[in-house]
């Protein structure tokens, strides 16, 4: 799949997928400006141009954006190299929705009527957290 930030600074290249999840959580929406629809794309992501700038949004994770138009690039999950994409870089790409995670964070103001695998922030946590 191949995709550019809004002013064409920086292209990504990923694997081709066609399911993506829905992030609730307060930062992605924060930072989104509402949910977060992802691409887990792995971690052969090839970024060109420009070189993305990165804030540590927190001890495990990264999140990229274009440095001179502000597109938000990618979620770089740091102890596996998985990137996370928004599903809206890729313009001409079909996608199916099937899972929403942070469930317990999402806001009354949105419902979905797309059937999905549902998970709480705890159940996230307790999933894909690193063995102590």
């Amino acid at each position: 799949m191949k995709a550019k930030c809004l002013c064409g600074s920086i292209e990504v290249i990923a694997p081709k997928h066609e399911k993506i999840g829905l992030c609730h959580c307060s930062m992605c929406r924060r930072w989104s400006g509402g949910p977060m629809f992802a691409v887990h794309c792995g971690s052969d992501v090839q970024f060109s141009g420009v070189t993305p700038s990165t804030y540590r949004s927190s001890e495990w994770a990264e999140r990229g954006f274009c440095p001179s138009c502000g597109t938000h690039l990618f979620y770089h999950l740091l102890p596996s190299h998985e990137y996370i994409l928004p599903a809206g870089l890729f313009q001409d790409q079909a996608f199916k929705l099937t899972s929403e995670v942070f469930i317990d964070e999402k806001p009354d103001y949105y419902e979905l009527k797309n059937e999905t695998h549902k998970m709480t922030g705890q159940e996230v946590f307790e999933q894909f957290a690193p063995p102590s």
